[in-house]
């Protein structure tokens, strides 16, 4: 993809919080989602978020407000989910995003006539429930980080963090779609097999180490073909975009399940994402390099090596992390940010992620999920679950309020914010992707 007039840093809208500062949806982002009117019977629909306003796009259509270049894509927008836009493809898509960033700016010729379509197709954030983007059909979680698989790596295997394959193959674990759900879904504290006495038999019971892990979530567009593999080179075509991830993991339930399968129960009670997502092109202008190995790594091998990916392949893309306790709540007092990392520091790019996961000849269909794994850097602050924050609980994490955590309590709300700020650039966001833990039945 190219930068393009819907880049533009000048570009206002006439929906004045676009302009608010520190919006996370201004007129440059234009991220899409689906939603549903609050207390009508009106079913779901494709909306586009902009400053504390959604763009009802079907209601464009209607109004005449879509380009003849959109009009295939906004028709895909009366439906449910995000599934039907997302199986058109990168053309489509960009063709209906210009035609809405047009009718949005502030210079709209159709605004100017008609200042009036402002009340038939914005429907207040307040006035909405939001749904999850997309029908998931499945559900992949990576292991992208060098920091984060060397850190856990480290607890377990002190003398060898990381396996020997971690620098060759983009390490992955089929999850759980059903189990994915909305920001704002509290989250059962589960249950599940524990066996922290070695010379004791596992018991059945809650976990005590309830984690979560701060992740990028990458929506496929256009499928694949069954026995037909994905080039690196042509990723980009069939990714339309990225939405915030908790993977919330039971460390107590996954050190005992874990071997030789990977992850089972600890991982599949519950996956938050963010309601928005925001598309590739609206992230072009923070693409970066693909992490630099050092020189004594081994090379990518053939099939996951482009030299464009590997000079704009990365995504500057900042995440935080937010732990409000119940006792925080109660007193109203502020969220502690308690992780902090960049997209930056991941060691496989997304579109090798993609060219890995279909070059067995796996299809990969509209809407289908693939998590990034946790997002950590180098620093103590940058790791981006509590296993890595408190090193398996040893280092317990204090808040400002005098409470401290090792792992999360019930009655804790884990808030994931990202954004990309870049010199000559709109700043945009992702919005929220929030959980409330609750406890075990």
């Amino acid at each position: 993809m190219a930068l393009n007039d819907t880049h533009r840093v000048e570009l206002c809208s006439w929906v004045e919080s676009a302009q608010a500062p520190g919006s996370d949806f201004p007129i440059q982002n234009l991220p899409f989602g689906v939603f549903k009117r609050t207390g009508r019977h009106d079913p779901p629909r494709v909306g586009v978020a902009i400053g504390d306003q959604i763009v009802d796009v079907a209601a464009c259509l209607d109004e005449g407000l879509v380009s003849e270049a959109a009009v295939q894509a906004a028709e895909r927008c009366r439906a449910p989910q995000l599934n039907d836009l997302m199986a058109l493809g990168p053309g489509p898509l960009s063709a209906l995003r210009l035609s809405l960033s047009e009718l949005m700016r502030v210079d709209s010729s159709a605004y100017r006539r008609d200042p009036g379509i402002a009340r038939r197709v914005l429907v207040p954030m307040y006035e909405a429930e939001l749904r999850l983007p997309a029908e998931i059909g499945d559900y992949t979680d990576f292991y992208a980080s060098i920091d984060h698989a060397r850190n856990v790596g480290s607890m377990f295997r002190p003398n060898d963090p990381l396996l020997p394959n971690y620098k060759y193959v983009p390490i992955g674990y089929h999850g759980r779609s059903s189990s994915i759900v909305p920001s704002g879904t509290h989250v059962r504290r589960p249950m599940g097999q524990i066996h922290d006495n070695p010379d004791e038999p596992p018991s059945m019971a809650p976990t005590r180490r309830l984690d979560y892990e701060m992740e990028l979530g990458l929506f496929i567009s256009a499928p694949n073909a069954l026995g037909t593999p994905i080039p690196v080179i042509e990723a980009d075509r069939h990714l339309f975009g990225c939405c915030l991830l908790n993977d919330w993991s039971a460390r107590d339930i996954q050190s005992w399940e874990y071997q030789p399968l990977g992850p089972f129960l600890s991982k599949s009670f519950a996956t938050t994402i963010s309601p928005w997502v925001v598309t590739f092109e609206a992230l072009e202008p923070f693409r970066a390099p693909a992490y630099l190995r050092p020189d004594d790594d081994p090379a990518p091998l053939p099939y996951l090596l482009w030299d464009g990916d590997q000079r704009r392949g990365g995504f500057d893309i900042q995440l935080e992390v937010y732990l409000t306790t119940a006792a925080m709540r109660q007193r109203r007092q502020d969220p502690a940010r308690i992780s902090r990392g960049r997209f930056t520091s991941m060691y496989w790019t997304v579109a090798q992620l993609v060219a890995h996961h279909t070059s067995n000849g796996c299809n990969l269909r509209s809407g289908d999920l693939l998590g990034s794994g946790t997002v950590s850097g180098p620093e103590p602050e940058s790791r981006g679950s509590l296993i890595e924050r408190t090193w398996r609980g040893r280092d317990p994490i204090h808040l400002p309020n005098g409470e401290s955590r090792t792992f999360l309590a019930d009655g804790d709300e884990v808030t994931m914010h990202g954004f990309c700020e870049r010199p000559g650039f709109a700043r945009i966001g992702f919005g929220d992707c929030s959980g409330m833990v609750i406890p075990a039945f």
